[in-house]
C-alpha cells in the first residue's frame, strides 16, 4: 500500500472548513489580513456556536457574556481566536469514525495542542506558539485519516499494538510500509498548509532525523511525551530521569528540566467541548 493510495479517496479525507484552510495557511503570513478571516467565522454558525459557547463558559470567566465573534476578539484577542477557531473546525471534520473514539481523539489533541504551545513559548520565541498549536491539533491527523480510508487496517494496527511491545511506528510501517505521520505529512501538503507544519508532523516522533529547523519537531515530540507522561501515574522524579533532554536542547527551551517539567505534566487545555 502507498500514502496516495489513501489521498485518492477523496470522499474520505476529512473535510476542514474553508475558513479554518485560510487560518492555517495565513500562519506563515505576516501580512495576513485577520480581520478578513475574523469575517468569516462570524458568517460560519456551526463554528461560531461552538467557540461562543466555550468564551462563555467558566473555563473563560469573562466578566460579561460575549454575543459575537467581534466581541470575542475584543475580549480574548485575535492570538486566542486563532487558536480556538483551528481547533474546532478540525475536531468536526468527520463523524462516525470506524475503530475511533473521535471526543477522546480530539481531547488528546487538544491537550498536545496546548502543551505545544506553552513548550514553544519557553523558547523564548525561536518557535511560533501558534505554529506549535497547529501541530498539536494535527499531529495524529494521519491516523484520522487511515481510519476513515481504511479502518480495518487501521484496527489491525491497533490490534497489534495492544497484544505486542511494538511501536505505533514501528507497526504501522510494517502493516502499511508507511507511518501515519508520513500520511499526514502528505495530507498536510495536499492542502497546501505551511511546509514548517507538514514537516514537523512528519518528524513529530523523530526530530533529530530532521536535518535542519528541528525545534518545531522537538516542540510537538516532546508535548507527546509530556501529555503521555501525564498520564502514566508515575512520580515526577521517574519521569525526569527518561525524559528525552536532547529533545529539548534541539527545541531551543531555556528553562531547566526541574523548574517545567511539573507545570507541564499539570496542563489542562479546557477544549473538550469543542469536539462535542
Amino acid at each position: 500500500m502507498e500514502i496516495k493510495d489513501l489521498l485518492s479517496q477523496t470522499d474520505k479525507l476529512p473535510n476542514i472548513p474553508e475558513v479554518v484552510r485560510e487560518l492555517v495557511q495565513a500562519l506563515n503570513d505576516p501580512d495576513a489580513n485577520y480581520g478578513d478571516i475574523a469575517q468569516k467565522v462570524s458568517k460560519d454558525q456551526t463554528i461560531s456556536l461552538k467557540i461562543l459557547r466555550l468564551v462563555n463558559s467558566a473555563y473563560f470567566g469573562l466578566s460579561r457574556k460575549v454575543a459575537s465573534i467581534d466581541e470575542a476578539v475584543i475580549m480574548l484577542g485575535m492570538g486566542k481566536l486563532k487558536t480556538l477557531v483551528i481547533a474546532s473546525g478540525f475536531a468536526n471534520c468527520a463523524s462516525d469514525v470506524e475503530g475511533l473514539d473521535l471526543p477522546a481523539f480530539w481531547s488528546d489533541s487538544f491537550q498536545v495542542a496546548e502543551m505545544a504551545k506553552w513548550l514553544a513559548e519557553l523558547t523564548d520565541n525561536e518557535v511560533d506558539a501558534d505554529l506549535a498549536f497547529t501541530a498539536g491539533i494535527i499531529h495524529n491527523i494521519g491516523q484520522l485519516l487511515l481510519h476513515m480510508a481504511q479502518p480495518n487496517r487501521a484496527m489491525a494496527i491497533n490490534t497489534l499494538i495492544e497484544t505486542t511491545d511494538v511501536c505505533r511506528r514501528d507497526a504501522e510501517i510494517e502493516r502499511l510500509g508507511f507511518s501515519t505521520a508520513e500520511a499526514g505529512e502528505a495530507l498536510l501538503d495536499l492542502w497546501k498548509f505551511p511546509e514548517v507544519l507538514a514537516t514537523a508532523v512528519k518528524y513529530q516522533n523523530n526530530p533529530s532525523d530532521q536535518e535542519e529547523n528541528a525545534q518545531l519537531s522537538a516542540v510537538l515530540n516532546l508535548a507527546c511525551i509530556i501529555n503521555r507522561e501525564s498520564k502514566s501515574g508515575d512520580d515526577i522524579d521517574v519521569i525526569m530521569q527518561r525524559f528525552p533532554v536532547e529533545i529539548a536542547e534541539l527545541a531551543g527551551i531555556k528553562s531547566q528540566l526541574e523548574d517545567y517539567l511539573s507545570e507541564g505534566l499539570a496542563i489542562k487545555s479546557g477544549l473538550d467541548s469543542l469536539a462535542a
